[in-house]
């Protein structure tokens, strides 16, 4: 089984803020696929169902960005699923709007999602990194990942993650061929 997680903060005033990339990855991810609805379960919702070959469990931790290793971590050891098969979709500054990247392991740039989780479970999983650009000018980090996304960059993100999930079933079996074929992902 492979849990994708996506990360992102609990509750109607978050939910189409730049932090939230991953929530709307892993919700359009459900739909798109046929998962049934949200259960609450490990601090988290929780979603079973299958992408391609694989079983898959989706899990939008709800414990806010800062503590997703706890959600995370509960559901991880449940389902017993190490790490090498946890994907982690997140919000990216270091990335423009629309571009995408991917890796397995590595630091958490600052990210305080990803920190809670490798604390937790240790930094060997999959990372889907989604671009939301920088602040322009001297607005803080934590106002603009706090900021719904425009309607210009949700005309950019939109397609984005629905390019991502028409491709997941080949991006969980070889995602370094798959994102390379996307004209706006890099590895």
């Amino acid at each position: 089984m492979m849990l994708l997680t996506g990360l992102g903060n609990p509750g109607t005033q978050y939910a189409r803020t730049r932090h939230n990339a991953g929530f709307l990855f892993t919700e359009r991810v459900r739909l798109a696929y046929g998962f049934p609805a949200w259960k609450s379960q490990h601090q988290g919702l929780l979603s079973k169902g299958r992408v391609g070959q694989h079983d898959v469990l989706l899990l939008q931790p709800q414990t806010f960005m800062n503590l997703s290793g706890r959600s995370v971590q509960a559901t991880a050891a449940f389902y017993k699923v190490p790490p090498p098969q946890l994907w982690v979709v997140h919000d990216e500054l270091d990335l423009a709007l629309g571009k995408v990247k991917y890796k397995v392991g590595g630091g958490d740039a600052g990210h305080n999602g990803l920190k809670s989780i490798t604390a937790a479970l240790g930094g060997n999983y999959h990372r889907l990194r989604v671009g939301i650009g920088r602040p322009v000018g001297l607005q803080p980090v934590e106002d603009y990942v706090l900021q719904n996304f425009t309607a210009q960059e949700l005309d950019v993100i939109t397609p984005l993650l629905s390019k991502l999930i028409d491709n997941l079933p080949s991006m969980l079996e070889n995602p370094l061929d798959t994102l390379a074929k996307l004209g706006n992902a890099s590895v």
